[in-house]
């Protein structure tokens, strides 16, 4: 099964599909096992695009329908999400004070359901349980376990990143780069880690100080 038929897309205003030209009976068969793989990554975001592979309107609806099936909402937003995100990025520049810059500090655990937003950076002096939301324009930092959702860089910036103590995110994402869902089980790291975007790849690594 070639998985490379689908590729999930990430912007502010959500997540659009990108397909590639082939058999419909296929691309249903990659959605639904990449759906099974990384439904955990689609938690507090939503579908708002479908495009490619030449399909007709009643294709697209079937494949909302297996969209929906896996609780994860849909809107699509006629058609033009990307046409939007260039107009807008001509206009608004990425927050860029990344090095240097407004700083939010957040002296408690995130418990599910709550949501942490800021035009700057984001430090959370404790954890982040499954549930939680924290969406930063700047760099998000973790000084305890990531285990909910974290959205850095989130009008553009790709030199965002975000680190914790203990990584373990339902969704991370840097700019419009959502890190894949790793395979198997993940093993409690011996020391912090960090994720960038490296070739358009958010990449998770140890933090090793030089010296």
């Amino acid at each position: 099964m070639n998985h490379d038929k689908i590729n999930f897309k990430g912007n502010k205003n959500g997540i659009y599909i990108k397909i590639k030209e082939g058999d419909f009976n296929d691309i249903k068969k990659v959605l639904i096992d990449k759906l099974e793989n990384t439904k955990d990554f689609f938690q507090g975001s939503k579908v708002v695009d479908i495009k490619g592979g030449q399909l007709n309107k009643e294709e697209v609806d079937i494949l909302i329908d297996i969209i929906k099936d896996f609780g994860i909402e849909v809107e699509i937003i006629n058609g033009k999400i990307e046409k939007e995100v260039k107009e807008e990025n001509k206009l608004n520049l990425p927050f860029n004070g990344i090095n240097v810059g407004n700083t939010k500090f957040i002296r408690y655990t995130l418990r599910s359901g709550q949501r942490e937003e800021f035009e700057g950076n984001i430090v959370i002096l404790g954890d982040t349980n499954p549930g939680s939301v924290i969406v930063a324009k700047g760099n998000i930092i973790v000084m305890g376990s990531l285990r909910g959702i974290a959205h850095a860089g989130s009008d553009g910036n790709k030199d965002a990143i975000v680190a914790a103590f203990n990584m373990k995110p339902t969704q991370l994402r840097i700019a419009d780069i959502i890190a894949r869902s790793p395979d198997g089980d993940i093993s409690e790291a011996k020391w912090p880690e960090i994720a960038r975007i490296k070739d358009d790849t958010v990449i998770i690594e140890p933090y090793l100080q030089k010296k």
